[in-house]
């Protein structure tokens, strides 16, 4: 199974901020109906990780880390799947 974790942006009131609202890397707005990315959201759909923080490049990195954990698999699989027998 494939696991997701997509990238929310969020205005200061907690609101969905648009996908098509483009900000600064700051967060400031660039559409003049928007009041500015407050912070980013990740929630990754396996249950077991979450991030929000201002940062959009930090909560980005931290949720690809969080991925790749799940293409390693489970660590009781990896244990049993070694051949050195250590």
């Amino acid at each position: 199974m494939a696991h997701r974790a997509p990238l929310t942006n969020h205005h200061a009131d907690g609101s969905l901020c648009p996908a098509d609202d483009k900000h600064t890397s700051s967060g400031k707005p660039l559409h003049p109906d928007c009041p500015g990315r407050a912070y980013t959201q990740s929630i990754c759909l396996c249950g077991e990780w979450e991030m929000k923080q201002p940062g959009k490049g930090y909560v980005n990195e931290s949720r690809r880390r969080h991925l790749s954990s799940h293409t390693q698999g489970p660590k009781v699989l990896r244990d049993l799947l070694r051949l050195d027998g250590s």
